[in-house]
């Protein structure tokens, strides 16, 4: 095996932790519109079943630096496998509602653990002009995890309904959500054995003290002359930055790092207030307030997942060649418009429920109370869903919430399903697979552990609170102006980095460290 392909293998190999990443978040889409009416969730419920991994993995980012510091990248890497697996199988089996949010926390310490160290342990390895592509690796992988989960919660929901003699053995129709969280373990046993198949990180080897080790596991990546010089770089860092290396959160109050911590803190709420996960995490959901009806939703989902990857990887092959600021601009310059396409196109929706279209899809009872709003015409879907709920009660207006929005709204669907669309492409293109890397490239080696941790643990935990409050804001707020707030967000973090956030392509760390750490 060449140099360059060991390189690759080692990077796929750990960024495997971000696919099961991306499945284990994103498989809750499918699972909330069935847990909802069965456990009678409320909207905060519904928020609390998808974000609770996310609060864990917050955690888990606050420690998840320190202890790879300590401990090593790959050992903890371990560790997050298994609590992925263990999270799957209890997540599966949940008897109550509190039990699968505990279940799926367990899950979030995987999460943080992978999300901080994997591109950490891919840059500490990559050489300078591979070095984005190799992290964005991460990406590709979260991604790919995202579009798997959609792929199989679909198809545990078409052939659940189906009559294969298989799918009624497994009890695919009556277990359907158990199921979509349960596949998990297969790809978590696999990734917990995928790491004895990969090297320590070199860099934290040279921390450590052990240069021999470090220098056999370099020899694997780069020539011997290349070798020699990291080596040397390396250790001249570490030593010029002994007298800070205290491994301690305090630290990130150095004045030397608040250029790069400035930057870190702004893209990493950037990144997730511009609502990515509410997309992601909910997308079904979404799909169904444009009234095509469940089926549907799902099948677009699996679009979203698609577009996510395909951009993923143009990302990919084009960071390492146009650089990091000019994706950034131009991907986040379309998450605007498409947030604000999607504010106009829900905004733009009436809503009037026929009085002799729903015969067949709802009891006589609840036809009976539907009469007192049947005719009316709503000019947004908060009052509407609100009558609704007065006319059935809460449970029922769950239950039939995707017919009724069908037969009740008027609306271009297109509209929105190109604003989702697009909103995603330019997401996949920037800010998703680009944060990453310039998390792996702004800090210097002495803070680099501790300071992606605390960005990481800001970017998760501005994603928590995203998550959670997403089907609270549909029901009081609407639609419209949810996506109105992501794209004024998106608007100010569109400024920031035009004036603020530098160009890192090509240089090495050591590198990067003088330009923008101020001695």
């Amino acid at each position: 095996m060449t140099k360059a392909n060991y390189i690759v293998m080692t990077a796929l190999i750990v960024a495997l932790g971000g696919l099961l990443m991306g499945f284990d978040a994103s498989v809750i889409s499918g699972v909330v519109k069935f847990i909802e009416p069965e456990f009678n969730l409320t909207s905060l419920e519904i928020g609390w079943s998808v974000s609770s991994l996310t609060l864990t993995a917050t955690l888990a980012m606050l420690l998840a630096g320190p202890l790879s510091d300590r401990y090593g990248r790959r050992l903890v890497l371990r560790y997050a496998a298994i609590l992925y697996a263990v999270s799957a199988i209890a997540s599966a089996f949940a008897p109550t509602f509190w039990f699968l949010v505990v279940a799926r926390m367990i899950g979030g310490f995987g999460v943080g653990a992978s999300l901080i160290l994997a591109p950490m342990y891919i840059a500490e390895i990559a050489p300078p002009k591979i070095r984005g592509r190799m992290v964005s690796f991460n990406q590709l992988n979260i991604v790919i995890g995202i579009s798997l989960a959609f792929f199989t919660n679909y198809l545990i929901l078409k052939y659940g309904a189906s009559d294969a003699g298989w799918a009624k053995t497994l009890k695919l129709g009556e277990y359907q959500w158990r199921w979509m969280l349960g596949l998990e373990t297969l790809p978590a046993v696999l990734y917990f054995l995928g790491l004895f198949f990969v090297p320590k990180s070199p860099r934290w080897l040279i921390m450590k003290g052990e240069l021999d080790q470090a220098r056999k596991v370099m020899s694997q990546f780069n020539s011997d002359e290349q070798v020699k010089q990291d080596l040397e770089a390396i250790q001249q860092s570490i030593e010029k930055d002994k007298s800070k290396k205290k491994e301690s959160f305090a630290e990130l109050l150095n004045p030397t790092l608040r250029l790069v911590l400035t930057i870190g803190i702004v893209v990493s709420v950037l990144q997730q207030i511009t609502g990515i996960n509410s997309v992601f995490f909910y997308a079904p959901m979404i799909f169904e307030q444009s009234g095509i009806g469940t089926d549907a939703s799902f099948v677009q989902a699996i679009l979203v997942g698609l577009v996510n990857l395909a951009f993923t990887v143009l990302a990919i092959l084009f960071i390492d060649k146009l650089g990091r600021k000019p994706l950034l601009i131009f991907g986040v310059a379309g998450i605007v418009i498409c947030m604000f396409i999607l504010a106009y196109g829900f905004n733009s929706a009436t809503y009037t429920l026929p009085k002799d279209s729903l015969n067949e899809q709802i009891d006589t009872e609840s036809l009976l109370k539907l009469e007192s709003v049947s005719g009316i015409t709503f000019t947004d879907d908060t009052s509407f869903k609100a009558a609704i709920v007065d006319a059935i009660g809460k449970e029922k207006a769950t239950e039939y919430s995707a017919a009724l929005i069908t037969a009740a709204i008027k609306m271009n669907p297109t509209l929105i399903l190109v604003g989702i669309i697009g909103f995603v492409a330019s997401f996949a293109i920037s800010i998703g697979p680009v944060m990453w890397v310039l998390f792996s490239e702004l800090f210097p080696n002495w803070i680099r552990g501790i300071a992606i941790s605390f960005v990481g643990l800001i970017n998760s935990a501005v994603s928590f609170i995203v998550q959670l409050v997403f089907p609270w804001e549909l029901e009081v707020l609407g639609s419209a102006t949810t996506f109105l707030i992501y794209g004024v967000f998106a608007l100010l973090g569109l400024v920031f980095i035009i004036k603020v956030v530098p160009e890192t392509k090509g240089k090495s760390l050591e590198e990067l460290e003088e330009m923008l750490v101020s001695k």
